[in-house]
Protein backbone atom coordinates (compact mmCIF):
# COMPACT_ATOMS: atom_id res chain seq x y z
CA UNK A 1 0.00 0.00 0.00
CA UNK A 2 1.44 3.72 -0.87
CA UNK A 3 2.05 5.48 2.40
CA UNK A 4 0.50 8.97 2.48
CA UNK A 5 3.25 10.67 2.17
CA UNK A 6 4.38 9.18 -1.57
CA UNK A 7 0.63 9.65 -2.41
CA UNK A 8 0.88 13.69 -1.73
CA UNK A 9 4.31 14.06 -3.69
CA UNK A 10 2.91 12.34 -6.48
CA UNK A 11 -0.28 14.17 -6.86
CA UNK A 12 1.39 17.47 -6.22
CA UNK A 13 3.84 16.81 -8.77
CA UNK A 14 1.08 15.96 -11.55
CA UNK A 15 0.38 19.63 -13.05
CA UNK A 16 4.03 20.03 -13.31
CA UNK A 17 4.62 17.05 -15.08
CA UNK A 18 1.02 17.59 -17.45
CA UNK A 19 2.76 20.86 -18.21
CA UNK A 20 6.32 19.77 -19.54
CA UNK A 21 4.71 16.75 -21.78
CA UNK A 22 2.22 19.91 -23.34
CA UNK A 23 5.42 21.91 -24.16
CA UNK A 24 6.75 22.76 -27.38
CA UNK A 25 8.79 25.19 -29.25
CA UNK A 26 7.36 27.19 -31.89
CA UNK A 27 6.24 25.12 -35.48
CA UNK A 28 8.01 27.91 -37.70
CA UNK A 29 11.87 28.77 -37.40
CA UNK A 30 11.52 32.20 -39.19
CA UNK A 31 9.87 33.89 -42.90
CA UNK A 32 11.63 33.54 -46.09
CA UNK A 33 10.57 36.35 -48.54
CA UNK A 34 10.26 36.43 -52.12
CA UNK A 35 13.12 37.78 -52.67
CA UNK A 36 15.13 35.71 -50.71
CA UNK A 37 13.62 32.36 -52.17
CA UNK A 38 14.13 33.72 -55.63
CA UNK A 39 17.92 33.90 -54.79
CA UNK A 40 18.20 30.46 -53.23
CA UNK A 41 16.23 29.31 -55.89
CA UNK A 42 19.29 30.41 -58.34
CA UNK A 43 21.48 28.05 -56.67
CA UNK A 44 22.45 24.71 -56.84
CA UNK A 45 21.52 21.86 -54.42
CA UNK A 46 24.76 21.46 -53.77
CA UNK A 47 26.01 24.68 -52.96
CA UNK A 48 23.19 25.14 -50.77
CA UNK A 49 24.14 21.76 -48.60
CA UNK A 50 27.65 22.92 -48.76
CA UNK A 51 26.86 26.15 -47.16
CA UNK A 52 25.11 24.15 -44.70
CA UNK A 53 28.14 22.23 -44.11
CA UNK A 54 30.20 25.31 -43.54
CA UNK A 55 28.28 26.30 -41.03
CA UNK A 56 28.21 23.16 -39.29
CA UNK A 57 24.85 22.27 -39.39
CA UNK A 58 23.90 18.87 -39.86
CA UNK A 59 23.00 17.21 -43.21
CA UNK A 60 20.06 18.81 -45.03
CA UNK A 61 19.18 16.83 -47.85
CA UNK A 62 15.97 14.88 -47.84
CA UNK A 63 18.11 11.17 -48.91
CA UNK A 64 15.86 9.38 -51.08
CA UNK A 65 13.47 11.94 -52.50
CA UNK A 66 13.73 11.95 -56.40
CA UNK A 67 12.10 13.39 -59.27
CA UNK A 68 9.32 11.68 -61.13
CA UNK A 69 10.07 12.82 -64.23
CA UNK A 70 13.43 14.88 -65.81
CA UNK A 71 13.80 18.38 -65.60
CA UNK A 72 11.82 18.77 -62.22
CA UNK A 73 12.80 21.84 -60.24
CA UNK A 74 11.34 22.63 -57.19
CA UNK A 75 11.27 26.60 -54.58
CA UNK A 76 9.15 27.51 -52.32
CA UNK A 77 8.57 28.05 -48.56
CA UNK A 78 7.78 24.19 -46.91
CA UNK A 79 3.65 23.57 -45.91
CA UNK A 80 4.17 19.92 -44.42
CA UNK A 81 2.04 17.47 -43.86
CA UNK A 82 2.28 14.01 -41.43
CA UNK A 83 0.97 10.90 -42.27
CA UNK A 84 0.70 8.20 -39.24
CA UNK A 85 -0.09 4.51 -39.22
CA UNK A 86 -3.62 3.95 -39.76
CA UNK A 87 -5.41 2.41 -36.96
CA UNK A 88 -9.02 2.63 -36.51
CA UNK A 89 -9.11 4.85 -33.61
CA UNK A 90 -7.13 7.65 -35.87
CA UNK A 91 -9.33 6.87 -39.34
CA UNK A 92 -12.28 7.58 -36.70
CA UNK A 93 -11.26 10.71 -35.20
CA UNK A 94 -9.41 12.23 -38.28
CA UNK A 95 -11.57 15.35 -39.38
CA UNK A 96 -13.35 13.66 -42.13
CA UNK A 97 -13.70 15.09 -45.75
CA UNK A 98 -12.97 18.46 -46.60
CA UNK A 99 -11.72 19.30 -43.52
CA UNK A 100 -8.74 16.37 -43.42
CA UNK A 101 -5.35 17.39 -42.35
CA UNK A 102 -4.04 16.89 -46.20
CA UNK A 103 -6.78 18.97 -47.22
CA UNK A 104 -6.24 21.78 -44.91
CA UNK A 105 -2.28 21.76 -46.21
CA UNK A 106 -3.24 21.96 -50.00
CA UNK A 107 -5.24 25.18 -49.08
CA UNK A 108 -1.76 26.99 -47.79
CA UNK A 109 -0.07 26.05 -51.11
CA UNK A 110 0.52 28.07 -54.15
CA UNK A 111 3.28 29.72 -56.53
CA UNK A 112 5.35 30.25 -53.84
CA UNK A 113 5.16 27.00 -51.53
CA UNK A 114 6.14 23.60 -51.84
CA UNK A 115 4.57 20.72 -49.88
CA UNK A 116 6.58 18.46 -47.82
CA UNK A 117 4.46 15.38 -47.08
CA UNK A 118 5.90 12.65 -44.76
CA UNK A 119 5.19 9.33 -45.50
CA UNK A 120 5.11 6.22 -42.84
CA UNK A 121 6.87 4.37 -45.36
CA UNK A 122 9.13 4.92 -48.83
CA UNK A 123 6.59 2.89 -50.64
CA UNK A 124 3.14 3.57 -49.31
CA UNK A 125 1.01 6.29 -51.65
CA UNK A 126 0.73 9.87 -50.45
CA UNK A 127 -1.62 10.89 -52.88
CA UNK A 128 -2.28 10.92 -56.81
CA UNK A 129 -4.66 11.92 -59.81
CA UNK A 130 -8.03 13.75 -58.15
CA UNK A 131 -6.48 14.60 -54.85
CA UNK A 132 -3.57 16.12 -56.64
CA UNK A 133 -5.89 18.16 -58.98
CA UNK A 134 -6.33 20.54 -56.14
CA UNK A 135 -2.90 21.11 -56.07
CA UNK A 136 -2.46 22.07 -59.41
CA UNK A 137 -5.34 24.74 -59.21
CA UNK A 138 -3.72 26.13 -56.14
CA UNK A 139 -0.80 26.75 -58.60
CA UNK A 140 1.70 24.83 -56.22
CA UNK A 141 5.14 24.92 -57.06
CA UNK A 142 6.42 21.68 -55.75
CA UNK A 143 5.46 18.76 -53.76
CA UNK A 144 7.82 16.28 -51.60
CA UNK A 145 7.82 13.32 -50.35
CA UNK A 146 10.27 10.51 -48.58
CA UNK A 147 6.97 8.22 -49.88
CA UNK A 148 5.58 7.43 -53.30
CA UNK A 149 2.69 8.75 -55.46
CA UNK A 150 0.62 6.94 -58.10
CA UNK A 151 -1.09 7.86 -61.20
CA UNK A 152 2.45 9.31 -61.84
CA UNK A 153 1.72 10.49 -65.99
CA UNK A 154 -1.45 12.61 -64.49
CA UNK A 155 0.87 13.91 -61.60
CA UNK A 156 3.82 15.37 -64.43
CA UNK A 157 0.90 16.55 -66.53
CA UNK A 158 0.01 18.63 -63.96
CA UNK A 159 3.09 20.74 -64.17
CA UNK A 160 4.54 21.40 -61.08
CA UNK A 161 7.94 19.49 -59.61
CA UNK A 162 7.27 16.25 -57.31
CA UNK A 163 10.00 14.77 -55.98
CA UNK A 164 9.14 10.95 -54.15
CA UNK A 165 11.00 8.01 -53.03
CA UNK A 166 9.26 6.25 -55.37
CA UNK A 167 6.03 6.01 -57.91
CA UNK A 168 3.25 2.81 -56.88
CA UNK A 169 0.11 1.70 -58.19
CA UNK A 170 -1.25 1.45 -54.89
CA UNK A 171 -3.44 3.47 -52.49
CA UNK A 172 -2.01 5.00 -49.24
CA UNK A 173 -5.34 4.91 -46.87
CA UNK A 174 -4.86 1.49 -45.54
CA UNK A 175 -1.34 1.84 -44.76
CA UNK A 176 -1.35 5.25 -43.05
CA UNK A 177 -3.58 8.59 -42.16
CA UNK A 178 -3.03 12.55 -42.83
CA UNK A 179 -3.12 13.23 -39.08
CA UNK A 180 -1.10 17.04 -38.61
CA UNK A 181 -0.38 19.68 -41.21
CA UNK A 182 2.25 22.62 -40.63
CA UNK A 183 3.95 20.84 -37.97
CA UNK A 184 7.48 19.77 -37.50
CA UNK A 185 8.46 16.94 -39.52
CA UNK A 186 10.34 13.88 -40.64
CA UNK A 187 10.88 13.84 -43.88
CA UNK A 188 13.51 11.03 -44.85
CA UNK A 189 15.38 11.61 -42.13
CA UNK A 190 15.19 15.69 -42.30
CA UNK A 191 14.16 18.09 -39.70
CA UNK A 192 11.46 19.97 -42.00
CA UNK A 193 9.70 22.94 -40.45
CA UNK A 194 6.55 25.24 -41.61
CA UNK A 195 8.49 27.85 -43.74
CA UNK A 196 11.64 26.50 -44.47
CA UNK A 197 13.05 26.79 -47.76
CA UNK A 198 12.37 23.94 -50.01
CA UNK A 199 14.93 23.71 -53.04
CA UNK A 200 15.16 20.95 -55.47
CA UNK A 201 16.67 19.89 -58.87
CA UNK A 202 18.19 16.60 -60.52
CA UNK A 203 20.68 15.95 -57.51
CA UNK A 204 17.85 15.74 -54.93
CA UNK A 205 16.37 18.26 -52.31
CA UNK A 206 17.27 20.08 -50.00
CA UNK A 207 15.63 21.83 -46.65
CA UNK A 208 17.29 25.46 -45.47
CA UNK A 209 15.95 26.34 -42.28
CA UNK A 210 14.28 29.83 -42.39
CA UNK A 211 16.00 30.96 -39.30
CA UNK A 212 19.47 30.60 -41.42
CA UNK A 213 18.64 31.48 -45.00
CA UNK A 214 19.97 34.57 -45.52
CA UNK A 215 23.48 33.52 -44.34
CA UNK A 216 23.16 30.02 -46.18
CA UNK A 217 22.83 32.09 -49.47
CA UNK A 218 25.51 34.17 -48.82
CA UNK A 219 28.17 31.44 -48.08
CA UNK A 220 26.48 29.61 -51.10
CA UNK A 221 26.69 32.42 -53.40
CA UNK A 222 29.88 33.13 -53.02
CA UNK A 223 31.15 29.55 -53.31
CA UNK A 224 29.77 29.09 -56.47
CA UNK A 225 31.16 32.42 -57.59
CA UNK A 226 34.90 30.60 -56.73
CA UNK A 227 33.64 27.24 -58.72
CA UNK A 228 33.09 29.17 -61.68
CA UNK A 229 36.01 31.14 -61.77
CA UNK A 230 38.16 28.41 -60.74
CA UNK A 231 36.33 26.00 -63.47
CA UNK A 232 37.05 28.62 -66.27
CA UNK A 233 40.60 28.61 -65.34
CA UNK A 234 41.09 24.83 -65.59
CA UNK A 235 39.38 25.09 -68.95
CA UNK A 236 41.57 27.89 -70.45
CA UNK A 237 44.89 26.23 -68.54
CA UNK A 238 44.20 22.52 -68.10
CA UNK A 239 45.74 20.97 -65.03
CA UNK A 240 44.74 18.85 -61.94
CA UNK A 241 42.21 20.88 -59.79
CA UNK A 242 44.16 20.45 -56.51
CA UNK A 243 45.88 23.89 -57.12
CA UNK A 244 42.23 25.52 -56.63
CA UNK A 245 40.46 23.09 -55.63
CA UNK A 246 38.70 21.94 -53.16
CA UNK A 247 38.97 25.24 -50.96
CA UNK A 248 36.81 25.68 -47.46
CA UNK A 249 35.17 28.95 -46.85
CA UNK A 250 36.00 31.12 -44.62
CA UNK A 251 39.60 29.63 -44.77
CA UNK A 252 41.52 30.59 -48.11
CA UNK A 253 44.85 32.17 -47.81
CA UNK A 254 45.30 35.41 -49.79
CA UNK A 255 48.71 34.26 -50.51
CA UNK A 256 47.27 30.72 -52.30
CA UNK A 257 47.42 30.18 -55.80
CA UNK A 258 43.89 30.28 -55.28
CA UNK A 259 43.96 33.46 -53.56
CA UNK A 260 45.88 35.15 -56.40
CA UNK A 261 43.25 33.80 -59.11
CA UNK A 262 40.62 35.13 -56.91
CA UNK A 263 42.42 38.85 -56.56
CA UNK A 264 42.49 38.71 -60.05
CA UNK A 265 39.09 38.93 -60.45
CA UNK A 266 38.42 41.44 -57.87
CA UNK A 267 37.57 39.23 -54.85
CA UNK A 268 39.32 40.15 -52.12
CA UNK A 269 39.24 39.72 -48.30
CA UNK A 270 37.20 43.50 -48.49
CA UNK A 271 34.46 41.99 -50.39
CA UNK A 272 34.08 38.25 -49.51
CA UNK A 273 33.56 36.17 -46.86
CA UNK A 274 35.33 33.17 -48.52
CA UNK A 275 39.00 34.24 -47.07
CA UNK A 276 40.83 33.65 -43.77
CA UNK A 277 39.65 35.82 -41.26
CA UNK A 278 36.46 36.93 -42.96
CA UNK A 279 33.90 34.43 -42.18
CA UNK A 280 30.51 35.91 -40.12
CA UNK A 281 28.80 32.71 -39.45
Amino acid sequence: MLSSTFTRTITSRLPSLAARTMATGPASGGYVDDELLQKLGSLSTQALVDGLWVMGWPNAQINGSRPIAENMSVCGRAVTLNFVPARPDIMQDKPPGGESPEYEAFELCGPNEVLVMSSVGPWESVGGDIKFLRLMQRKLNGLVTDGSVRDTDEIIGYGFGCFAHSTTACQGPAAMQPWECNGVINCGGIVVRPGDAIVGDQDGVVVVPAKVAEKVYDIAHGREEIEDIVKEELSKNPGPPGKYYPFMSGKIKVESPLGQLLASKGITPENSNQFEGTANW
